[in-house]
């Protein structure tokens, strides 16, 4: 249930979150109620609806502090987009979705930046597939029988070819993304699978379609799978925290 409010309106009510999650107006209520009381939601005056609370902002923020995977990446990261000149970016992999955790901007006037804590499908683009092509068979399957909506007149919908590309990525280690899950924009990323197999999230550099040249998309992509490598040993050696953010 509060997986909804992190990705639609900022309010929402019985009757909407009922019909979204398939459950009774009469259980939501009670749920609703509860966590109410405890202000991880709060309601507002004149307003229909129920919003995040406080409790969920302190829960979100200790999340943040306390994911491993964001001290490890940072410098990395850092690095990475002083290689590129363009955005560096972390995800993390939430139920059937992904969210961005942490970026770090390109210093280009013109650049693309990624709106953190906002989930996104991981059938279109370069993230969501690097993630999804390391998923175990069965919950890749699931995932391609469910709903594949189109974020883009470029983005893949089609099961068949969906499931040839992240074979292909699977294989490569790299995804690459031109104006697949926002108009104009390319990314080259990797997923983030630590020894056991886990999947966690993906990196990624992400900027303007146009610089996304062949020549460059190469030399991302041997850039990226060394990044993700090096991360995945900083977060098992226990890394000192990234430093200074600029």
């Amino acid at each position: 249930m509060l997986l909804l409010f992190t990705g639609g309106p900022e309010y929402l009510g019985v009757s909407t979150i009922s019909r979204k999650l398939g459950i009774s107006k009469a259980v939501v209520y009670r749920i609703l109620q509860s966590l109410v009381s405890r202000d991880v939601l709060a309601t507002t005056p004149g307003v229909t609806g129920y919003r995040l609370g406080p409790a969920a902002v302190a829960l979100g923020a200790s999340a943040l502090r306390r994911f491993d995977a964001r001290t490890a990446a940072a410098p990395v990261l850092r690095r990475l987009r002083d290689q590129t000149g363009e955005t560096t970016t972390l995800s993390g992999l939430v139920g059937d979705e992904r969210v961005y955790l942490e970026q770090f901007e390109s210093r280009a006037e013109i650049k693309m930046t990624v709106d953190i804590g906002t989930r996104f499908p991981l059938h279109a683009g370069s993230s969501g597939k690097a993630i999804l092509a390391q998923l175990p068979d069965w919950r890749r399957d699931d995932i391609l029988a469910g709903d594949l909506g189109a974020l883009t007149e470029r983005t893949v919908t089609d099961r068949e070819t969906l499931a040839d590309q992240l074979d292909a990525i699977a294989g490569d280690g790299v995804a690459v993304s031109l104006g697949e899950r926002q108009s104009g924009a390319g990314s080259v990323a990797a997923a983030l699978v630590t020894p056991d197999g886990e999947v966690h999230g993906a990196i990624s550099v992400c900027g303007p379609e146009y610089r996304f040249t062949g020549e460059k998309i190469e030399r991302y992509r041997e850039l990226v799978r060394d990044a993700t490598a090096e991360i995945i040993r900083n977060w098992a050696n226990g890394p000192a925290a990234g430093g200074r953010r600029d």
